[in-house]
């Protein structure tokens, strides 16, 4: 009862993150959604592109359930998930994990918790892990990139929250009153 309990409640929690993610898309034009936000080039699209790469390997060479989708052999991983090239476009990325949330839902749903896994790329000794770890670990990660969205589009034009009917807008005044109080924000 309780594997069933902590499989949804996990599942659920990354159907949310999955849609956060996305949400911070919309509404951006495509230089916004493409463009270089950090020192190592991390972009909106980028994030998309990789959690959606990260869920394909997870869910689906981990348990002997490759992706429908081609993904490059994991040994071979350069970083170039991290941006949408030129010829990519916004919807083809879009769809693409969306195909990957189908496939990873299919491996979720049909295996147990402790139906087991191994991941080549994690070292010894922890490679053979079960399907329990991999939700944690993949909820980590889209959570984890969620996050680094938010603070991009933030960036961008103020929009914060992690759905449309928690929409937070930063005002002009907000950075600034903020900045003007010593040790605001700080820890000592």
């Amino acid at each position: 009862m309780i594997d069933e309990f902590a499989k949804d409640n996990l599942h659920g929690r990354l159907r949310r993150d999955r849609e956060a993610l996305l949400w911070k898309l919309d509404g951006l034009s495509e230089y916004d959604a493409r463009r270089p936000l950090t020192a190592t080039g991390t972009n909106l699209l980028g994030l998309v592109k990789h959690v959606a790469s990260v869920e394909a390997r997870y869910f689906g060479e981990v348990f002997d359930r490759p992706s429908p989708e081609p993904l490059p052999w994991w040994q071979d991983h350069d970083g170039s998930d991290m941006w949408a090239t030129e010829d990519e476009t916004r919807d083809q990325i879009i769809g693409f994990y969306r195909r990957t949330w189908e496939h990873a839902d299919a491996t979720i749903n049909e295996l147990p918790l402790d139906a087991p896994g191994h991941v080549p790329w994690w070292p010894e000794p922890r490679p053979n892990t079960n399907l329990f770890a991999v939700m944690v670990h993949v909820l980590g990660e889209t959570n984890r990139h969620a996050g680094h969205a938010d603070i991009l589009r933030e960036g961008l034009d103020g929009r914060t929250g992690m759905r449309p009917e928690h929409e937070g807008r930063i005002d002009g005044q907000f950075p600034a009153q903020v900045r003007a109080r010593p040790g605001r924000g700080t820890t000592r």
